[in-house]
């Protein structure tokens, strides 16, 4: 009797054993009876009846699934091809279990699917510049599609866009006449400026004629910090006016 006893003893301890489970904070146990979805266990400690439940654990934290290199073509028929990475996360884990067999690959196929109809578009200089709305469109498509399997798609980030080698030239072609086409036009800028002041200093050169005096004499003197070999003849502005008027009136001979 004593030996039935510990037997039985012996029996529910190992089934208790068998039975006892823990989930760790950032899991949950999908517990099914017979085949049939039953209930979400976790965290911590819980049970498990043996050989009628059994468990399929879910990872409740963000993970990162990278999508491959994908070729598309944008609305202005340029091919190009991009890398993309997605943070997706696990918010109800009976669903992610039941509805869809693996989550990441599925995501992951959802993901270039979007990504191929949300590139056809935009051209080429949309996807250059906006990446970042370019990357929320995205990020909404896919996750419109994972909502019904339990998965949250927290991000999308194009990570790498290369276009083609031909496209790259003419690319460096057209920033390179745009910034000539800047120089020109601040080089213009510049002389339009320079223009306006000189013709205002010489309306004031010529309100004064102590200051056009003035502006004889500074020159004279940057002239002969030169050290160059230049002669300079100083005339009264009243000589040269009495010799152009003298030229006037003299008349050439028929």
């Amino acid at each position: 009797m004593l030996a039935i006893v510990t037997f039985l003893f012996f029996l529910a301890f190992v089934a208790l054993a068998m039975s006892v489970r823990v989930a760790n904070q950032y899991e949950r146990a999908v517990v099914f009876f017979l085949g049939r979805y039953d209930r979400t266990a976790g965290p911590g400690l819980y049970l498990l009846v043996p050989f009628l439940e059994w468990q399929t654990k879910i990872d409740l934290r963000t993970l990162t699934n990278a999508v491959e290199q994908q070729e598309t073509i944008t609305r202005d028929n340029v091919p190009i091809k991009i890398n993309a990475v997605i943070w997706r996360r696990i918010v109800d884990p009976a669903r992610s279990v039941i509805e869809v067999r693996d989550v990441g690959n599925t995501v992951i196929q959802v993901a270039v699917t979007a990504l191929r109809n949300i590139i056809g578009q935009h051209s080429l200089d949309e996807v250059l510049k906006e990446q970042e709305s370019i990357s929320a469109a995205l990020q909404i498509a896919i996750d419109r599609v994972t909502e019904p399997w339990g998965v949250k798609v927290e991000r999308v980030e194009m990570k790498n866009v290369e276009i083609p080698e031909s496209m790259q030239r003419a690319m460096a072609q057209e920033a390179e006449a745009l910034r000539e086409k800047r120089a020109r036009l601040i080089k213009a800028e510049a002389e339009l400026e320079a223009s306006t002041l000189l013709k205002n200093a010489s309306e004031l050169l010529t309100q004064s004629p102590a200051a056009l005096e003035l502006r004889r004499m500074q020159m004279i003197t940057e002239v002969g910090a030169e050290q160059n070999t230049m002669t300079i003849i100083m005339m009264p502005s009243e000589f040269v006016d009495m010799a152009r008027a003298i030229g006037k009136s003299v008349k050439p001979a028929a």
